[in-house]
């Protein structure tokens, strides 16, 4: 019953407090984890690919396990101390790993700009949310990828926290943070990384694999578009990512629209498969859609998880 009321807490907080600027998130901790054992490990490994891949792999499997103990350990402590405490903690940290409210924010920020045709606001907002260039970008260039964003984030920073919540309680779901930030500082396919981020960026394939699907079948379920499953299954596995493609392949189901192509990232030319077969323009009106499938996924989604830990 306190697991199920630490999700409802949890998913109520970020949807009204978001993350505050002022307040030390748990993110930022693991990041300078991640750096500061990449830094001790690099130091002391052999400068071969055998080393780094071993470096790599030390630091994907501590740090998560690690974080796995250390959070059921606060939480077991703090429900010692008082069950009402316990369950406090499960709710602010359940809280603070949630990114629904962010993306939200910052998605509708883009929106606001597109639609007051401020080009240059608009693309120092979209830069907040996305990977590639934004400088040359089109209004319409602006629009597809902050959609594009919406659909991936949705998995990584709301269903996939939730669903190891459902799964592990407050530490799973501290663990796969701890995975997707590894993957988002050493997940990378270049020099540096190539070996070093090979094994972070395996886990968080795997850890992303079920709740990626989930996605995807779940904003098909919120807009009335079950019926386009196979369009999902046909272009999911047409991304370079075997999880991404699932998310983009069902919002550009339900926006009857295409995905992929080439975006410039750090100056380079990168390209993209497509995902659907519609290549129209993209207009606000799309971006509308977006977070507002996006929003009704992430509410479906809580009320499947408190569910099924008030039955448990």
């Amino acid at each position: 019953m306190m697991t199920a009321w630490a999700v409802l807490g949890g998913f109520v907080l970020d949807a009204i407090f978001g993350d505050p600027a002022w307040l030390p998130h748990p993110v930022v901790y693991m990041g300078k984890a991640i750096s500061r054992l990449e830094k001790f490990l690099r130091a002391r490994l052999p400068k071969t690919p055998q080393g780094e891949l071993l470096g790599g792999a030390v630091l994907a499997f501590c740090l998560p396990v690690g974080t796995l103990l250390f959070t059921g350990l606060v939480c077991w402590g703090a429900a010692m101390l008082h069950p009402l405490l316990g369950l406090a903690v499960q709710m602010f940290w359940c809280g603070q790993a949630l990114a629904a409210k962010g993306l939200v924010q910052e998605s509708t920020i883009v929106y606001w700009e597109l639609v007051k045709d401020d080009l240059p606001a608009a693309r120092k907002a979209v830069s907040r949310i996305v990977g590639r260039d934004t400088e040359a970008l089109t209004a319409e260039g602006v629009t597809k990828a902050a959609v594009e964003t919406v659909a991936e984030n949705a998995s990584d920073g709301v269903i996939a926290p939730m669903f190891w919540f459902a799964l592990l309680g407050l530490p799973g779901m501290m663990a796969y943070k701890m995975v997707n930030t590894l993957d988002s500082m050493i997940g990378y396919k270049n020099e540096r990384y190539l070996e070093f981020g090979r094994i972070a960026a395996l886990i968080d394939d795997i850890a992303n694999y079920i709740p990626a699907r989930l996605t995807a079948y779940l904003m098909l379920l919120v807009s009335n578009n079950w019926g386009k499953r196979d369009f999902v299954r046909r272009f999911g596995p047409e991304h370079a990512s075997p999880n991404s493609g699932y998310p983009e392949a069902a919002l550009a189901a339900v926006l009857d629209c295409q995905f992929g192509g080439t975006h410039d990232y750090f100056g380079k030319p990168v390209e993209k498969p497509y995902i659907g077969t519609n290549a129209r323009p993209f207009t606000t009106e799309d971006m509308r859609i977006a977070i507002q499938v996006n929003s009704n996924t992430e509410l479906l989604m809580g009320v499947i998880v408190t569910l099924i830990l008030l039955i448990i």
